[in-house]
């Protein structure tokens, strides 16, 4: 089902279980999605503002360059999504789950990230300027080309994630945990030889 430049404003669609729906350039206003569920659903050039996304799961459902402006995902759960191109602003993340899929490009600058789960996802040049990912659990994530000025990873799992990108001398990291590969990325980036 395709539908297009809808605008949906106010409406309680809680507990809604969207399958193969396809939203495009449709604007999304104080809609209340807690708990609902999408199965390979597309938002394609979706707006979603003031949006309740509170404890929804959402699996092999894509979301197209995206904006989400002060959009609740407390408890939020993704598996297998693609969210290329996304932004957020203004919107509480946390805590959150992402299983797989495709975070390439997605914007989340200055963004509270703290304690929040990334497994095996793809996030190619995201934007992570600044975000607080201390706590969290960014593993198996590829970060390649990816913007990580002032990140901080206190304390984060990263094991397994590209961290090519990373600058050790902007980034906060202490407590952080990497494994043996990453420590001679990370040796190298500082201009050190490892032998």
């Amino acid at each position: 089902m395709l539908i297009e430049d809808e605008s949906y404003a106010g409406e309680d669609w809680y507990a809604e279980e969207m399958v193969d729906r396809v939203y495009l350039r449709c604007r999304f206003s104080d809609v209340d999605l807690t708990e609902a569920s999408t199965q390979g659903v597309r938002f394609e050039e979706c707006e979603f503002f003031n949006v309740r996304l509170n404890a929804s799961r959402h699996t092999d459902s894509a979301f197209l360059r995206c904006q989400f402006n002060r959009t609740n995902l407390f408890e939020a759960e993704f598996t297998g999504c693609k969210l290329t191109g996304s932004a957020f602003r203004d919107s509480q993340l946390r805590p959150l789950t992402v299983i797989g899929g495709d975070w390439s490009f997605v914007g989340l600058s200055g963004t509270d990230l703290h304690g929040v789960v990334f497994r095996g996802v793809r996030m190619r040049e995201a934007d992570l300027t600044a975000a607080n990912l201390n706590d969290a659990v960014v593993s198996g994530v590829d970060l390649s080309g990816a913007t990580l000025t002032r990140v901080k990873l206190a304390r984060a799992d990263l094991r397994g994630s590209d961290l090519s990108a990373l600058d050790p001398l902007t980034a906060e990291l202490n407590g952080a945990i990497i494994d043996a590969d990453q420590a001679i990325t990370i040796a190298l980036v500082l201009g050190l030889t490892v032998r």
